[in-house]
């Protein structure tokens, strides 16, 4: 399963690259986000890999980060692996103007066991619905720290 999504951010790219890069940020904007954590190489570079944890629902979600391309300013991308699901997530940044950003997500969800295919193929809005709430509560965390500190 394969999709885009994409958002308008009010901020030179320069500043959105600059928060969205930043692990420390991460639960600013990733509210279910419960703990990050470098694993392997270096922090933030190709081959990296980091463990990530997550609430969802009453369940936790454990899930180990590899970055697979690190073209900042343009793209910054990498693969989630969990229990039986594969994502690809291939981020890029668009300048649209000297304080316009656009942030183009794409998103490839593999499910590794017949469940998780299963939730691909008849639940496929639950994960456009994820990545778009993550996109959105990023803006608002961007724009109100770029605000802040204009």
């Amino acid at each position: 399963m394969e999709y885009t999504e994409e958002i308008e951010i009010a901020l030179p790219r320069a500043r959105v690259i600059e928060l969205f890069d930043d692990p420390e940020n991460l639960g600013a904007w990733q509210p279910d986000l419960l703990e990050f954590r470098h694993e392997e190489g270096e922090p933030g570079e190709v081959g990296a890999r980091s463990r990530l944890r997550y609430r969802m629902g009453k369940r936790e979600c454990e899930m180990v980060e590899t970055i697979t391309r690190r073209a900042l300013p343009e793209e910054f991308s990498g693969t989630y692996e969990a229990p039986g699901m594969w994502n690809e997530v291939r981020n890029r940044f668009e300048e649209l103007g000297p304080d316009r950003t656009r942030w183009v997500c794409r998103s490839e969800f593999r499910g590794q066991t017949l469940m998780m295919k299963a939730m691909c193929l008849l639940l496929p809005g639950a994960f456009r619905k994820e990545t778009r709430k993550h996109l959105e509560a990023f803006k608002r965390f961007a724009e109100e720290r770029g605000a802040s500190e204009a």
